[in-house]
């Protein structure tokens, strides 16, 4: 589940990013045609990137949640059920090669 939540997680900074480097075009677009002056235009640009920053918790909070509703609506098992049943794997395994060796000698 975590690499899932980390794939969502990346795309969203892409996504960002992307979004970041689009409003720097425009902006400077806008500062080149004499729309805007440059102080305004890296106003801009460091007020979308606060708000990007303090709404990133929030983003990562919801893509978890959604991630952890797909996963429990598609019934995979959690990390904590894959190591349970890996070890008690390891442990029958482990009384299989016992009875084979006691069956031998």
């Amino acid at each position: 589940m975590d690499d899932l939540f980390k794939k969502f997680l990346y795309t969203g900074i892409g996504i960002v990013s992307t979004t970041a480097e689009t409003i720097q075009q425009s902006v400077d677009e806008w500062i080149d045609k004499g729309t805007i002056s440059k102080e305004e235009g890296k106003k801009i640009v460091e007020d979308f990137m606060a708000e990007a920053e303090s709404r990133k918790g929030q983003v990562e909070g919801k893509v978890k949640g959604l991630v952890e509703k797909t996963m429990n609506t598609l019934d995979f098992p959690t990390r904590s059920e894959m190591e349970q049943l890996n070890a008690r794997i390891a442990e029958l395994e482990s009384k299989l090669a016992k009875n084979a060796k006691s069956k031998k000698d």
